[in-house]
């Protein structure tokens, strides 16, 4: 029997409406042949309605507490859509990530998955069942409810797909696919029908919100094809899959993290170095970009960015290091990240070249640049993020 496993995001599931819809949709797909695995995220803006109750309660509340609380909210999605699949004479069932066999490791709000034993699934299927499961969301080693981060029921449905031999994975959302940039900002943002895994992986992981960049991670591994496309407006779609040598060099695409914190360590005690990564470890705020020096005169310097959205009680842990280290310590806020996301774009160095003579012609300052082949990375003022990403768009893009 062919499988296909399909995700929903908020978006698509934010009423009784559409959650009907997508039941309809889910109906024609289902037959005797084809074995359906629905994935489904918190209906709407729940996840983060949910956030906004725990900070009502506490400034840092405890991640594993986090986690129980956020994994309700697909609960609700999957079981009335099992209600709706029903009212149209479909068999199905709902499962949570645990019961699905989603075995992660035991960093609860950024859960990684480490092994999938969907036997359960396999029976459901066998006995001619729509399963629809619990997007986001696993168990650890240690038996506890675990999150996945940010965009976590892609990276479900993606885990999913690989451990059933699915024959596609197909995500769906409120946009048609990937774009060269996010349409919100550049009105000329030009759809992509095809993104190979590397070049969407560094997008996921530099702002770009269509994927979770742990899903493109697993789609890599295993060879899955994925079909990012709309929920309600059939037509376009991107294929992320992997490609033969040959792509056309240059920019791909600009991607953008709005959000962003530069921190500088200055110390003549390494051990307080490792002390602080032990602590950023401890707290799961990952640290990019890191420069390290040490000076003739044994003074230890280096600075990092950090990204804080993915951590609940970031305030409260900013002023706990600050307290550990003092003047060791700065932080340095309200920056951004421009990425260009392409391929051979530091075989040499005109495109950098290129991006530090423009944004210097229109004033805007440059306070770092990170490059690897398939990206180059600014670190900008958040108020000349939106001219930049425009900017950059259209010398490379349009």
């Amino acid at each position: 029997m062919r499988v296909i496993v399909q995700k929903y995001g908020g978006s698509s599931v934010s009423d009784f409406n559409k959650i009907k819809k997508i039941a309809q949709k889910v109906a024609s797909v289902a037959d005797k042949d084809t074995g359906v695995v629905v994935v489904v995220s918190a209906m709407g803006k729940t996840t983060n309605q949910f956030i906004e109750m725990a900070k009502e309660i506490s400034d840092n509340p405890p991640r594993r507490e986090m986690d129980m609380l956020l994994s309700t909210g697909e609960r609700i999605t999957m079981s009335l859509l099992c209600m709706a699949l029903s009212e149209l004479g479909v068999d199905s069932i709902s499962l949570t990530g645990s019961q699905c066999g989603i075995i992660t490791d035991d960093r609860h709000n950024n859960a990684r998955i480490i092994e999938v034993r969907p036997f359960r699934v396999q029976d459901e299927i066998a006995k001619g069942k729509v399963v629809v499961v619990g997007g986001f969301q696993g168990v650890s080693y240690k038996r506890d409810i675990t999150t996945l981060g940010r965009g976590g029921s892609d990276t479900t449905a993606v885990a999913l797909a690989a451990a059933l031999n699915a024959e596609k994975c197909e995500i769906y959302s409120n946009i048609d696919g990937v774009y060269t940039a996010d349409p919100a900002v550049v009105d000329e943002a030009k759809h992509l029908p095809e993104v190979p895994y590397q070049q969407m992986q560094e997008m996921s992981s530099n702002g770009a919100t269509i994927l979770n960049s742990q899903a493109v991670q697993f789609a890599k591994e295993k060879n899955i094809a994925i079909y990012a496309r709309s929920t309600f407006k059939p037509g376009n779609e991107t294929v992320i899959r992997n490609f033969p040598p040959g792509i056309p060099k240059g920019v791909l695409a600009v991607v953008y993290e709005k959000n962003i914190i530069k921190v500088h360590f200055n110390s003549k005690d390494e051990e307080s170095f490792k002390n602080l990564l032990k602590e950023l470890e401890s707290e799961q705020i990952q640290i990019k970009e890191l420069n390290y020096s040490l000076s003739e005169k044994d003074k230890h310097s280096c600075s990092f960015i950090i990204s804080p959205k993915n951590s609940y009680g970031w305030g409260k842990m900013e002023e706990k290091l600050k307290s550990d280290y003092d003047d060791k310590l700065h932080f340095e806020k309200d920056y951004s990240t421009l990425s260009l996301i392409g391929e051979g774009l530091n075989k040499d160095n005109s495109i950098l070249i290129d991006i530090i003579n423009l944004l210097k012609e229109k004033s805007i300052n440059i306070l770092s640049i990170s490059t690897t082949s398939y990206r180059i990375s600014i670190l900008v003022k958040k108020t000349d993020l939106e001219k930049s990403v425009k900017l950059c768009h259209k010398k490379w893009i349009e």
